[in-house]
């Protein structure tokens, strides 16, 4: 059963009706939106997540996942990620045996001839739905569902907004919490707006990113004592890092094995060309276990910037700084 992508933007309740739901396509931002709703809307329940890697490496893992109760939970929900049609021939073995269980299948893009996407095409009793990738039209209204709360969001007000996030769902994200920090009172003024999404500011916050990660001592001393850090760019910028540290977390785990300049070309959704090198440079300075103490820091400096209204917010961000460029040079 097809259902449409946009239909289920605005309401996932057809998802839950089905003992398996395959979602696929080009579209990763919207993927993995998908993915976050469900597992926000499934938090009593036992969820497991799989790879298809995992899954044809160990036949039995899923089945005894499937068959096996859990211990605390009424339910248990599968998340099963990457992949393609070799995994058919176990979907197809499962559907027997699936019960009180629930498995959402995520995919990229599948074409028409693929054997997986016609079965869940065709069945009465799963679902599945495609997620074309953005343009302006789709960005533009995914800004104004996120805005619906706000007085003040005009067209000029969106098209702003659209400048500076381009079609990228991260982009939108990000921008829409810098928004929601910046306007308690809920009513969005197109000055202060314009102020709030300075894209030099952006860029320059990016770059004073990318430098720190890279262990650049020089240059980040010179672009902490030329950037204006204000109060609304501070849970921005730790947005920022907190995306790069999980993008080279999830790049060097993928890496251990394999090359690292392969892994970054295949990786999905993939990384704009530009910040390629950089990535790389970043990537051999760094290893999990310091990612995750760098992560750390980061939840603990946005936890004292949003408990304590009076704290110096930049003191706070800039002493970040510092100590992730010298983890970045640390062994």
């Amino acid at each position: 059963m097809i259902y449409k992508s946009y239909i289920l933007e605005k309401n996932l309740e057809p998802v839950f009706k089905h003992k398996m739901f395959l979602f696929y396509g080009e579209n990763f931002g919207l993927l993995n939106e998908f993915k976050e709703k469900v597992k926000k809307l499934t938090t009593k329940i036992e969820t497991i997540n799989l790879s298809q890697e995992m899954i044809i490496k160990d036949k039995n893992l899923i089945t005894n996942e499937v068959l096996n109760k859990s211990l605390f939970h009424e339910k248990k929900v599968l998340f099963i990620s990457q992949v393609n049609d070799k995994i058919l021939d176990i979907i197809e073995e499962l559907s027997d045996k699936v019960s009180d269980e629930r498995i959402y299948i995520f995919a990229d893009k599948l074409e028409k001839k693929s054997k997986l996407r016609s079965y869940f095409e065709k069945s009465k009793e799963y679902g599945s739905t495609i997620c074309y990738s953005d343009n302006e039209i789709t960005i533009k209204n995914l800004i104004s569902s996120k805005l619906k709360n706000f007085s003040g969001v005009s067209p000029n007000v969106i098209s702003l907004i659209f400048q500076s996030t381009g079609l990228d769902r991260n982009n939108v994200n990000n921008e829409i919490k810098k928004i929601e920090s910046c306007f308690d009172d809920k009513t969005i003024s197109t000055n202060k707006l314009g102020e709030l999404l300075n894209l030099p500011m952006n860029e320059d916050l990016n770059e004073l990113k990318d430098q720190a990660l890279k262990g650049n001592k020089i240059i980040t001393n010179k672009l902490l004592s030329e950037t204006n850090l204000l109060d609304e760019h501070n849970i921005y910028f730790l947005n920022l890092v907190n995306q790069r540290i999980n993008k080279l977390k999830e790049i060097i785990s993928l890496s251990k094995n394999k090359n690292l300049e392969k892994n970054i070309a295949e990786i999905k959704p993939p990384i704009f060309w530009k910040d390629k090198p950089i990535i790389v440079e970043q990537c051999k300075k760094w290893d999990l276990k310091k990612l995750q103490k760098a992560q750390n820091k980061t939840f603990e400096a946005e936890k004292k910037i949003k408990s304590n209204a009076t704290i110096k917010k930049n003191l706070i961000v800039q002493n970040l700084v510092i100590d992730l460029c010298q983890s970045a040079n640390s062994s």
